[in-house]
């Protein structure tokens, strides 16, 4: 049990310093957004999921299972949330971007907006 322990935490805590290691390195705000939300939400799942294994109490994980259903449901939501508004915002893309899927979207509902 101590070794599954000491493997759920160390996977977990992985993926968050790759969340904060995604912050610091990715070229743009989407790019940041996405990896983040990913990593950051399993790297918290790892560690919640560590602790219902180290307690063993019915209170704990109902506790535990709440919060990851929350974590799953917000996360992804928020980060959407805030890449469509920077989008909406134009906020620049990374030099790097190779295709704007939203670009033909947002010249259609630039257009329909101008013709009201």
């Amino acid at each position: 049990m101590t070794y599954l322990l000491i493997f759920l935490l160390g996977l977990g805590i992985t993926f968050l310093v790759l969340a904060g290691v995604g912050i610091l390195r990715l070229p743009d705000l989407f790019c940041r957004a996405s990896a983040t939300t990913k990593a950051a939400t399993l790297g918290a799942g790892l560690v919640l999921l560590a602790t219902t294994f180290f307690f063993q109490d019915a209170q704990v994980t109902l506790r535990v299972v709440a919060t990851m259903a929350f974590l799953l449901l917000t996360a992804p939501v928020g980060a959407h949330v805030i890449a469509r508004a920077a989008y909406r915002q134009k906020t620049e893309l990374w030099s790097g971007t190779i295709r704007d899927e939203l670009a033909d979207w947002q010249a259609s509902r630039d257009d329909s907006q101008a013709a009201k």
